[in-house]
């Protein structure tokens, strides 16, 4: 479901920085209007299932290094495109990722403004070269 809502729409948005403000304007929707209680369903249960063995925290984790793999490529692509300065791209999933998941929990805690917020941490990344 994650892919369908996240994912899958933004293939056919170029490749680099379009695609990384792209998947993160699609998670924001995700997360803003849930499919499940918790908002993203990752990031309401990881914590809860970090340190229980077995298929749902193993499910879990393949999505989240799915997540993690794909914000990785798309600054990475930018970067190598010379559409962003460098950067490190392992570092910047890592950062955006855990904003994400702090942006799940402010969501359900009725903080609308985290929406910015988002936003502008994805855009400090995305810094053109000077």
């Amino acid at each position: 479901m994650f892919a369908d809502a996240v994912v899958r729409p933004t293939r056919t948005v170029p490749r680099g920085a379009a695609r990384v403000r792209a998947l993160i304007e699609r998670w924001i929707e995700y997360a803003s209007v849930p499919l499940f209680p918790g908002g993203c369903f990752r990031a309401a249960n990881l914590a809860g299932f970090d340190s229980r063995p077995g298929p749902v925290r193993d499910a879990l984790f393949r999505c989240q290094r799915g997540w993690r793999d794909l914000i990785t490529a798309e600054p990475s692509h930018a970067v190598g495109t010379g559409e962003i300065a460098q950067l490190d791209a392992d570092l910047t999933a890592f950062q955006l990722d855990a904003v994400l998941l702090a942006a799940n929990t402010a969501l359900r805690l009725g903080d609308e403004e985290v929406v910015d917020k988002v936003r502008l941490v994805t855009e400090g990344f995305l810094v053109p070269p000077h």
